[in-house]
């Protein structure tokens, strides 16, 4: 793995993503989860509880390579993108909800990642085989997840007028950051690409399908209004990838493992996007139904 790719350029894209997020976070999006805790940990729920299961199922299910399986894992592991709010925003969401929800998952995460991860490796990897996690690493990953978006709210809370003029510029870097991250990620593993994207695109894509409706439908079964459950499936569809990827090549040291979250990283926005027309156009119908 290239050096300059380890040690430039995840930190930096990473960092940018969250000091992004930071910028829309103000501490009333953490106590808004008191006014509505309900939307909350069903969200929560599918996010933590539900697409590792099906994560487990599908790279079983697909007889999965045991280092690419345990990429997929920590891709499922990983909490949502702030690219969710974005999306959320575009088809008619809660956008408050996916601050909310992006929030709090990127600190749960930083407790059920490991859990997650060490029992992918345990379970895919035998005892030859296996790479153990190095905390101090994660640690190092965490820190640059955690201290941006502290920054980023300390900045807000000083100056809400710079954080919205920031906002654009900011997002905008960051989605250009990411797809050079993928980009990378995929290059370091060109000569296997092709296998790759053989073997694990086909699973990207129905994680990323699966996702995205668990998110929208079981809030919808439980009554949550038409914005909730489209806030939950973007939220719950669209994974921080790059963080995935950050996981696999500075934590565990594994280029094969990054390669699930570098696919899925450009098959979720097409799909998302489809995703997001099907569900307004469907909103739409209703509506007119019960004029």
């Amino acid at each position: 793995m290239d050096s300059a790719l380890l040690t430039i350029g995840l930190p930096i894209p990473l960092a940018v993503i969250m000091f992004g997020l930071g910028l829309s976070l103000t501490p009333a999006d953490f106590r808004r989860v008191r006014q509505n805790p309900t939307i909350v940990v069903v969200a929560l729920a599918c996010q933590l509880l539900v697409l590792p299961i099906i994560a487990f199922l599908l790279v079983k299910g697909f007889g999965l390579a045991p280092l690419l399986a345990v990429g997929f894992m920590i891709l499922a592991a990983s909490p949502g993108g702030t690219t969710a709010n974005l999306y959320s925003h575009l088809f008619r969401g809660d956008v408050a909800l996916n601050i909310t929800l992006t929030a709090i998952n990127s600190l749960i995460a930083l407790f059920t990642l490991p859990l997650i991860t060490n029992f992918a490796l345990g379970h895919f990897l035998d005892g030859s085989e296996r790479i153990g996690l190095h905390y101090d690493k994660l640690l190092q990953v965490f820190a640059i997840v955690l201290i941006p978006v502290a920054l980023g709210m300390v900045v807000r809370r000083r100056s809400p007028q710079f954080a919205d003029r920031m906002d654009r510029p900011v997002r905008t870097a960051s989605a250009v950051m990411l797809l050079l991250v993928v980009l990378g990620a995929m290059w370091t593993e060109r000569e296997n690409i092709s296998e790759y994207l053989a073997e694990v695109g086909l699973v990207a894509a129905l994680f990323c399908v699966l996702s995205l409706t668990i998110g929208y439908i079981v809030p919808q079964r439980l009554g949550m209004s038409e914005d909730q459950a489209v806030a939950s499936g973007f939220e719950i569809g669209i994974h921080n990838s790059t963080l995935a990827i950050a996981m696999a090549l500075t934590v565990i040291g594994s280029a094969q493992m990054s390669v699930p979250s570098a696919v899925y990283g450009v098959l979720m926005f097409p799909i998302a996007a489809v995703f997001g027309m099907v569900v307004r156009n469907r909103a739409i119908l209703r509506a007119r139904a019960e004029v």
